[in-house]
């Protein structure tokens, strides 16, 4: 257990969510997947599976001393003091999952003049934002398809450069911002932006389920964490490290994960026939099922694991069409029964 993390409602106690919980795992193996958009009924647990998922990333090494996040292994993407010649001391920390309120100013998520300091020194100190606490981890939007436009525009940038660039009272500064951005939401109160979903690697959908059996075990567990969350934790706590050990090792196996020529002509014929646009599609296709193979301990990708994660990271690629109301999960389905035919 990990300090603060401690309070957290446990990963491996979540009854049911499987295609979410798969779909976070995979993309912390995985964080060129492009991060997951939940998306369902409320009070599902959605936001408890997201924030739960900090229990179960490996640390990271940063410099010491630095306010980014900077690896210390790397000589590119470090903000200014990292990228200076020298040898840097470093120290191990968990990977961050940070939430983006949506109230939340520009200045919180960016970073700003530290006021405090300039007022009683006269110095120009910047105070990092959200996004300098994010990097090499995950941003956590809750209700993102209410977030205000000006905040989806940087985040756009930001997402599309890995670098967050802050000009304002005198002060100009770059730094890394590399993140995977996780984002839940009830369809009912509003639509993302095309290119905000555009920019979420896998899609899931979440629904309340309706097995009796599941129902009681999920207020059971609820009940037994809100009674004693110390107690519960510890009875789940080597369910979750075995989920964690499961993570690092499908991170140090994705690099030998074999794709078979075979695979990726379905994976591109799958695409195809579903029309989907541009190319992100297939990439997301292939590295969620590289990442799934990992997972399992494969060390080939396989056409019944390309199957289980083509409705998450095709699902929401489709382009509408007036004359077809059918659910897109419905359509990529439909469009597996006619491609992957093993």
């Amino acid at each position: 257990m990990r300090g603060l993390l401690v309070t957290l409602f446990p990963f491996a106690a979540i009854v049911g969510q499987q295609d979410l919980k798969d779909a976070l795992m995979m993309a912390a193996i995985e964080p060129s997947i492009g991060g997951v958009l939940a998306l369902g009924d409320r009070g599902t647990g959605k936001s408890t599976a997201i924030r739960a998922l900090a229990e179960l990333l490996p640390e990271i090494d940063i410099v010491k001393g630095c306010r980014f996040n900077c690896a210390p292994d790397s000589s590119a993407g470090m903000c200014e003091a990292c990228s200076k010649p020298g040898r840097r001391a470093t120290r191990r920390v968990t990977a961050p999952v940070v939430d983006l309120p949506l109230g939340a100013t520009e200045d919180r998520v960016t970073g700003a003049l530290d006021l405090e300091r300039a007022l009683a020194h006269g110095e120009k100190q910047f105070e990092p934002g959200l996004l300098a606490r994010a990097h090499r981890g995950f941003l956590y939007i809750d209700e993102v398809n209410l977030l205000d436009d000006h905040l989806v525009d940087l985040l756009l940038d930001v997402a599309a450069s890995g670098e967050n660039v802050v000009e304002r009272e005198g002060l100009s500064i770059r730094h890394p911002s590399r993140f995977v951005l996780v984002g839940s939401g009830n369809p009912e109160e509003g639509d993302l932006r095309p290119q905000l979903l555009d920019r979420f690697g896998l899609c899931v959908d979440v629904r309340t389920t309706s097995e009796m059996k599941e129902r009681i075990e999920i207020v059971r567990r609820r009940d037994a964490y809100e009674r004693n969350p110390d107690n519960f934790i510890e009875v789940w706590a080597d369910a979750t490290g075995e989920l964690r050990e499961q993570i690092t090792r499908a991170r140090a196996l994705m690099g030998c994960i074999e794709v078979p020529e075979a695979i990726l002509e379905k994976a591109v014929e799958l695409c195809c026939k579903l029309g989907a646009d541009g190319l992100r599609g297939e990439l997301t296709l292939l590295r969620a099922a590289r990442a799934r193979a990992a997972l399992d301990g494969a060390e080939t990708v396989s056409e019944e694991m390309l199957k289980s994660v083509a409705v998450s990271a095709l699902r929401h690629r489709l382009r509408k069409d007036p004359l077809d109301d059918t659910d897109a999960s419905v359509r990529v389905e439909r469009a597996m029964a006619e491609v992957l035919v093993s």
